[in-house]
């Protein structure tokens, strides 16, 4: 339609009118912006939070020593137990908030002392009116967000770890510990926890949880056929991006298995023992991994991921509530999502502060049960029997494991096998234990075996026996003759630590420490006479060796004689409670020696 003339003035003169308006108001508004452009950027919107993180408790309680009857003690001036724990935690809690702080562990929670062993086997928590582990109860209390499972979990059995888990109130996590059957986990493979934040959305924090592949190997009596393990890696590359795809802002990984990439037990098993380096380096995703397994202590341990080029900072909180990790984690929110601008980690020392009054309370009374159990007298011992010395002389208490393992299993031999001769491999698992002259408790006993290892009795020939021998020798550093050998530098070359060291009994052999590894085994020899290559020999051997532990050759795939599943300390206590007094003299002589080019070291 066609403008009227009059209608096209007004509209030139309203238009002029608002087109000065507009311009009126550009003119002012210039300034206007120019300010706003010189107010400071507002602030990015950020948040702190803390996971504490534990591992190796080994059912340590209070700073105490079942084996000793005493305060724990040791060289460094170390304290143990989750009661000192406990109070580092809510030092924590209460610095940075309750809300700022979550608690994860790495796992081997209920092995490792005489009150773990009460309640797996003495009052054992299986059973509709059994007691409740008093480490359920302590870290029930002192609110535990997740634990990885160990491998010493499995020691007691399935049905054992499962009553455990029933009476925890957080998950215990594996999501390398699969079902046999299905290959599906047979535990939580993970947790994800929320850290509120007033006025933004929550942090999401993914917990996933690996366990070692070992398991398979040292505890297969009690898992073959019904768990199988796989590889941290695989694992972690498989369930860190499903974390991610939940919408996690941080993925934290608390793995039982230490960080150097070693493996104890060789070729025995496809996967890594020691692998959460490799899971920083190969699995991109993750901020920090908690450690467990080596009972080692690192503070903090940096790795970068191959594929992203992103830190990983690792910690390792040595063992038995020595110390305390904390990870300290700062992010930003950007475009609504929380995004990680620095992890820092270290390690707390629990000989700084006090047990914790209320875990003491809720544990007291568990506690002085297992005090007096182990303080039990059993029977008598006719002269003192150290083990100060037993990593390089053949002494009486080291006599005495291999005198009731031998009689063990000769009680269980068939008639063919009971021909065979019979000898018996040991370790020395403690340099502090000592059996009394006079009265003998349980706990006297229970120091020198301090494993809840089982008895098997093995077949090998002579020429696999020299070979067994040969590697452990390995435990000695080369000394020339002509130098004087150290017994505090003499022994654990190759990482080769105590209790991967066997001697055995039955017959006499020297160990020339003079010869390089491999060559060190002399004068082999069964009732006087050389062992022949083709010579068939029974050994009594424990569980964990007899499976593969520490990688001993021939070993794990040698025919099985006998088989118990008593354990080994058990049967020591028995056997003293049986013969009333305990007599070196009575014991088969173990008979070997360390030489130097044939000469006598000690």
């Amino acid at each position: 339609m066609p403008v009227n003339p009059l209608n096209r003035r007004e509209f030139v003169k309203k238009s002029a009118v608002t087109g000065a308006a507009v311009a009126v108001a550009g003119t002012a508004a210039a300034p206007a912006a120019q300010a706003a452009d010189r107010r400071p950027p507002k602030a990015p919107r950020t948040w702190s939070f803390s996971i504490l993180g534990t591992t190796d408790l080994h059912s340590h309680v209070f700073d105490w020593d079942y084996y000793t009857d005493a305060a724990y003690k040791d060289k460094a001036g170390n304290s143990v137990g989750v009661a000192r724990v406990a109070t580092l935690i809510k030092q924590q809690r209460a610095a940075k908030g309750e809300d700022h702080v979550l608690l994860v562990d790495a796992g081997d929670i209920i092995q490792g002392t005489s009150l773990a062993y009460y309640y797996a086997r003495v009052d054992p928590i299986t059973g509709d009116n059994a007691p409740k582990h008093p480490m359920a109860i302590a870290m029930n209390a002192m609110r535990y967000d997740a634990a990885a499972l160990g491998n010493h979990e499995f020691n007691y059995g399935i049905e054992t770890l499962r009553k455990f888990e029933k009476q925890c109130h957080f998950p215990l996590l594996g999501a390398n510990a699969l079902d046999a059957k299905t290959l599906r986990p047979a535990f939580q493979p993970y947790a994800v926890k929320r850290v509120c934040v007033p006025g933004a959305p929550d942090i999401k924090v993914g917990i996933l949880g690996l366990t070692n592949p070992g398991i398979a190997l040292w505890d297969k009596d009690n898992v073959a056929g019904k768990m199988s393990f796989t590889g941290l890696v695989e694992q972690a590359k498989k369930y860190v991006p499903r974390l991610r795809a939940l919408g996690c802002d941080v993925v934290f990984l608390t793995d039982h298995s230490g960080l150097d990439g070693s493996s104890s037990y060789g070729s025995e098993l496809p996967y890594i023992e020691n692998a959460s380096n490799l899971v920083a380096e190969q699995v991109p995703g993750i901020d920090a991994i908690l450690v467990g397994h080596t009972h080692t202590e690192v503070s903090s341990y940096t790795v970068t991921n191959k594929e992203t080029g992103k830190d990983v900072v690792l910690s390792e909180p040595y063992c038995y509530g020595m110390r305390l990790t904390v990870f300290d984690f700062e992010l930003e929110l950007v475009h609504g999502q929380w995004k990680v601008t620095s992890t820092k980690a270290q390690t707390l020392n629990s000989n700084t502060v006090e047990e914790d009054a209320e875990i003491t309370k809720l544990l007291k009374a568990d506690h002085d049960l297992v005090v007096k159990y182990v303080n039990t007298p059993v029977g008598t011992c006719t002269a003192d029997l150290s083990a100060a010395e037993a990593c390089w002389k053949d002494v009486p208490v080291m006599d005495f494991i291999h005198q009731v393992q031998m009689a063990t299993v000769a009680t269980g031999l068939s008639t063919a096998d009971a021909a065979l001769p019979l000898i018996s491999v040991a370790a020395p698992f403690s340099r502090t234990a000592d059996i009394p002259q006079g009265d003998v408790t349980i706990r006297d006993v229970a120091g020198l075996y301090i494993y809840d290892n089982t008895l098997y009795g093995k077949k090998l020939t002579g020429a696999q026996l020299k070979d067994y021998l040969e590697y452990a020798a390995k435990y000695y550093h080369q000394v020339p003759s002509g130098t004087k050998a150290d017994t505090a530098t003499l022994t654990n070359a190759n990482n080769f630590w105590d209790y991967m060291y066997d001697t055995a009994a039955g017959v006499s052999y020297d160990i020339d420490i003079a010869q390089a590894e491999g060559s060190r085994i002399k004068n082999l020899s069964y009732n006087g006479a050389a062992v022949t290559d083709d010579q068939v020999f029974v050994v009594a051997v424990n569980n964990y060796r007899a499976n593969g532990g520490s990688g001993y050759p021939h070993i794990a795939a040698a025919d099985i004689a006998y088989s118990s599943t008593n354990e080994i300390r058990q049967l020591m206590i028995d056997y003293v409670t049986t013969k009333g007094a305990l007599n070196p003299a009575d014991f088969a002589a173990t008979n070997w020696k360390l030489t130097q080019d044939g000469t006598p070291v000690f």
